[in-house]
């Protein structure tokens, strides 16, 4: 019974929803009720912009080890606002093996990978896979400034795709060639991704200079399409590039690298050279004032310049000479000489 009261529901609504609207073949009598006349809609909903499909379906897992710092933290929140085809997971233990990602990538249906593994608290390091065939390729990153550090004066549509710009040197080298490869298929946002937006708004630019790989965000201003950066802002500097996805043979090792500990190690050697150089100075020093001066006897050079003077005769003065009057006055003086002249032109005449 229950099945035929719906049988029955369903058939009179069906008859009711064809007497609501006559059909095409029938005419609607001139003297009939007037149809209600339906207001037009104020707010209609516009069509989709394309109707493409998303078939490059690349998705980006996004996450790091346990141990890294507020800046990494950041960093790796930024990224996931600028890719919206990216994934986030839970921080890995430290103790797992690194191969663990590929099950953890294929746990979240993804197959690409950027992961950020900390050591010492201080030094950061970027893993780019490709899950699980591979390549990989493993970074130093340095001097990392975070969207909300530098407070830029860009700002882009979230969700947007970025055009990305790469240095010539990349067509140069076969592993800058490989890794521009892995760099566009990670960052590179695909078309008609659902979470996506329509617009080309920024530019992701990755530049190789002294060695190291410079990452910068710009957006792109319509007005005068000049180059306003937004961030964030990162050096990577390669040190591998493994065959395998987390591991496998060594593709390229980069010549140039030094490792931050042996980095710190020459930094304070130099600072210890400096101060044992200081210290031997100083004992130099004290070694000369403690030593007792050497005096050369004879000098063969002291009687160069001496010249012999003529020797003069000597006089014996038997007469006591004349004390002179010790005069203050000038006046007084000048008398006294006038009054001994005038008795030695008396007693010559």
């Amino acid at each position: 019974m229950a099945a035929k009261r719906k049988r029955g529901a369903l058939a009179a609504g069906k008859a009711k929803r064809a007497r609501s609207g006559p059909s095409a073949g029938e005419a609607v009598p001139e003297g009939g009720p007037r149809e209600r006349s339906v207001p037009p809609q104020e707010y209609s909903i516009p069509p989709p912009v394309s109707q493409g499909r998303w078939k490059n379906k690349e998705r980006v897992l996004i996450f790091s080890s346990r141990g890294i710092n507020f800046r990494t933290r950041h960093l790796m929140q930024d990224l996931r606002t600028l890719m919206p085809h990216s994934k986030a997971d839970t921080k890995m233990d430290r103790k797992d093996q690194l191969f663990v990602i590929n099950e953890v990538c294929e746990m979240k249906n993804c197959n690409k990978c950027i992961f950020f593994e900390a050591k010492k608290k201080q030094d950061l390091y970027m893993w780019l896979s490709n899950t699980p065939q591979g390549p990989s390729a493993k970074f130093l990153v340095q001097n990392i400034h975070t969207l909300a550090e530098l407070k830029m004066t860009g700002n882009c549509l979230r969700g947007s795709r970025p055009l990305l710009s790469f240095d010539p040197i990349f067509d140069q080298e076969p592993h800058y060639a490989l890794l521009k490869e892995l760099f566009i298929q990670i960052f590179s946002t695909p078309q008609y991704h659902p979470k996506s937006q329509p617009f080309v708004d920024h530019v992701f630019t990755f530049t190789i200079t002294d060695q190291r790989i410079w990452f910068r965000n710009y957006q792109i201003i319509e007005e005068d399409a000049s180059l306003v950066e937004i961030g964030p802002r990162f050096v990577l500097n390669l040190i591998k590039i493994f065959q395998g996805s987390f591991g496998g043979p060594t593709l390229y090792e980069n010549p140039h690298y030094q490792s931050p500990n042996m980095h710190r190690r020459l930094v304070r050697l130099s600072v210890a050279a400096k101060f044992r150089e200081k210290q031997q100075v100083k004992e130099v020093q004290k070694i000369k004032k403690k030593g007792t001066k050497v005096l050369v006897e004879e000098d063969p050079t002291e009687v160069v310049f001496e010249t012999p003077a003529e020797e003069k005769p000597v006089e014996i003065q038997l007469v006591k000479p004349e004390s002179k009057p010790i005069v203050k006055d000038k006046k007084k003086l000048r008398k006294i000489q006038r009054k001994k002249q005038k008795k030695l032109f008396r007693t010559e005449g």
